[in-house]
């Protein structure tokens, strides 16, 4: 390359003096040139041949993979009910990510494909409250006030509930993700204009969400009622607490009887009309006066809506026990009240175990023709008193929420509070060995093992579990220990007649107290409060929904005491234990 440089300066000294000076400068600089492009040339070749297998420098910033629930779960022990979507936009996509406030992963959940609801979903219960016009004076029954609006929205603030918004709940259905503890879903239907002047400004100031269902050919039309302007949408809609669902371009009292060009126009044309207008797609519609049949749904879903709101006044459900999510089930919002306590977001991720985070919710069933009465959530916890009280009397100096009558215990005097076999309490401070001579007798009935985030049932030893040690290799983290009944429901199984055993009285006819885990991962205690024998209780049990149950100390002792009242009609046998249910773990997330 040097030696190339010398020629041309070489060969221009040497040219002869009659050739222009700037011919001779172009040729030099022709050269250089040539020479600066063979020595990049020789370069790039050298870094190739020498680094073949290096991959090309890529200076984007690269996003990780989104974790597992697995993997998010094993990375942050202490999730809990934080997801949200990732993204504003909601997706039809097979799987969802959501963000977390514990770290910068995001999460992806598989997502049923449209419309259909995950199982998760079915068992949460989200309520979907609907409004119509809000005034300062009602015109008709179904109109609220202004300050019935404002009451309403601190009856969810006092019962410590979390609005959520559409995408968040159409995320929860599809992927069975994980809601708020208390959750509600605000709507109003109509595009009044009362929704602008009085319930926009009150979403704000509570920071509320909801979901505002909008006919386009009212819109700005104020003969009557008043109806929402398009500048007024406009501003509406810039805000992240308010999304627009269409609502037809006509509100027809029936779509059902509508022709197809009829009804593609009023579910095309409006929705088309609200997206130009607005400048954001329009992923949603709610059907005027809730009528819809199989073809009108599939024509809101040919249209381009992900998933569509229903009511009707004489089937009001949960969101999730909704068909799918072309027909999402509404409350009218004079059930708010009757609904709140039955609020609940579902379980936690099924990979990260069990959920003690829940808020304390009671549930009366009727399962084959027998009443129950389950009490879930909370974190569960025993108690062994200095005697025998009434249940309401051993918790009403705690925290305990609920509880029910617990392990059997020796009958020799009415004030013994000897249990039999081994008992730990107290978390995990006072522990009791069973009597030796009894011991053998209960072999292979149910050990009940408790621990921070753990419960354990497994087959009782006389040999190994009668000592804290001995325990506390099964689960190192046991605060609370003992021996139940009987297995009634097993790996989400009822347990047949043989597992009973020579268990006395397990046939017989009687009130009965268990406890265990239902399928969401949650503590259930409960009983019946019809005569029943264990068999059949089981059969019961795992058709409302318990994955694991046992057997508590029946008959005469079988008492549930939920908020301090007794839930039986009688009065109870003293009893020296319980399984009680204290308030919720507080989550661990970063604020």
């Amino acid at each position: 390359m040097f030696r190339f440089q010398i020629f041309i300066s070489f060969s221009i000294k040497n040219m002869p003096p009659k050739i222009d000076i700037r011919y001779k400068s172009f040729i030099l600089a022709l050269g250089i040139s040539l020479v600066n492009i063979l020595v990049v040339s020789g370069v790039y070749l050298w870094i190739s041949s020498n680094f073949s297998n290096v991959t090309t420098l890529n200076l984007k910033p690269q996003e990780s993979a989104p974790l597992t629930p697995e993997q998010m779960c094993q990375k942050y022990p202490g999730i809990g009910r934080e997801l949200e979507p990732s993204k504003t936009e909601p997706t039809s996509e097979e799987n969802v990510l959501f963000k977390t406030p514990l770290g910068p992963e995001l999460l992806s959940l598989p997502a049923k494909p449209l419309p259909l609801i995950h199982s998760l979903a079915k068992s949460a219960k989200v309520p979907v409250m609907m409004y119509h016009d809000i005034l300062p004076k009602k015109q008709v029954f179904f109109d609220v006030t202004v300050k019935e609006l404002e009451e309403h929205f601190e009856l969810i603030k006092s019962e410590q509930m979390t609005p959520i918004s559409l995408n968040q709940l159409i995320a929860h259905l599809r992927t069975g993700s994980p809601l708020p503890s208390k959750p509600i879903l605000l709507t109003f239907d109509d595009g009044y204009g009362g929704h602008y002047e009085y319930v926009y400004p009150l979403m704000k100031k509570y920071g509320y969400p909801a979901v505002f269902s909008i006919y386009t050919s009212n819109i700005g039309i104020n003969t009557g009622r008043s109806h929402v302007s398009w500048e007024q949408l406009k501003t509406m809609v810039a805000d992240p607490l308010v999304t627009i669902s269409g609502h037809s371009q006509t509100h027809p009292p029936d779509l059902t009887k509508l022709s197809d060009e009829q009804l593609s126009k009023e579910l095309v044309e409006s929705k088309k009309l609200l997206e130009e207008n607005l400048g954001k797609p329009i992923h949603y519609f709610t059907y005027p006066a809730g009528k819809s049949d199989a073809r009108v749904r599939e024509q809101v879903a040919k249209a381009g809506y992900l998933a569509a709101l229903s009511m009707n006044d004489k089937d009001e459900m949960f969101a999730g026990e909704s068909e799918d999510l072309l027909i999402i089930g509404r409350f009218g919002q004079s059930r708010l009240k009757e609904v709140i306590p039955s609020s609940w977001g579902g379980s936690l991720l099924p990979e990260c175990g069990l959920d003690f985070t829940s808020s304390i919710r009671k549930e009366k069933k009727i399962v084959d023709n027998i009443p129950i009465i389950l009490i879930s959530g909370g974190k569960p916890s025993t108690i062994h008193a200095d005697s025998r009280y009434q249940v309401q009397d051993i918790i009403k100096s705690t925290e305990a929420v609920a509880a029910v009558d617990g392990a059997f215990f020796s009958l020799k005097n009415l004030k013994s509070n000897v249990m039999i076999g081994p008992i730990l309490t107290e978390q995990g401070k006072k522990f009791t060995p069973g009597y030796r001579g009894e011991n053998p007798k209960l072999a292979n009935r149910p050990l009940v093992l408790i621990g921070d985030k753990v419960v354990k049932f497994i087959p009782f030893d006389p040999d190994k579990h009668n000592t804290l040690e001995g325990i506390q290799t099964e689960l190192n983290s046991v605060n609370d220990a003992f021996v139940a009944a009987a297995w009634l429901v097993k790996d989400g199984q009822p347990q047949e007649t043989k597992t009973f055993g020579k268990l006395y009285g397990f046939d017989a006819m009687r009130f009965r107290a268990f406890w265990g885990i239902n399928q969401a991962g949650q503590p259930t205690i409960g009983v019946s409060t019809g005569n029943i024998d264990a068999v059949s209780l089981g059969k019961i049990l795992a058709k409302a929904g318990l994955q694991e149950a046992v057997m508590l100390d029946s008959g005469a002792s079988t008492s549930l005491v939920y908020e301090g009242k007794s839930l039986v009609r009688y009065v109870p046998r003293a009893v020296p234990h319980v399984v009680a249910l204290f308030p919720p773990i507080v989550s661990t997330a970063k604020k």
